[in-house]
């Protein structure tokens, strides 16, 4: 069975199978996506998600967690949709 890959997902996302289970996370780091879109969806501003990882998070990488998360949305959001809850 072919060896799952590294993969760039942005300027500061990435998904490697080798860091946090293959999940994305920031680059260089091992901080979850997830984690910091749930502290923006609590309403965090975004300088204390900054702060709360010593900077290992920056504006940029934020905006584009939440770019992307927005995209994927746009683009899936129906699959998610009323049925699939009662499923």
């Amino acid at each position: 069975m072919p060896r799952k890959s590294r993969r760039i997902l942005g300027r500061h996302i990435v998904a490697d199978p080798e860091i946090c289970h293959g999940k994305p996370t920031f680059l260089g780091t091992r901080i979850m996506v997830t984690q910091v879109l749930k502290q923006v969806a609590k309403g965090k501003p975004w300088d204390a998600i900054m702060a709360e990882w010593r900077g290992a998070v920056t504006k940029d990488a934020i905006a584009e967690a939440v770019e992307i998360a927005q995209r994927i949305f746009e683009d899936h959001a129906v699959e998610y949709g009323q049925e699939s809850l009662h499923a």
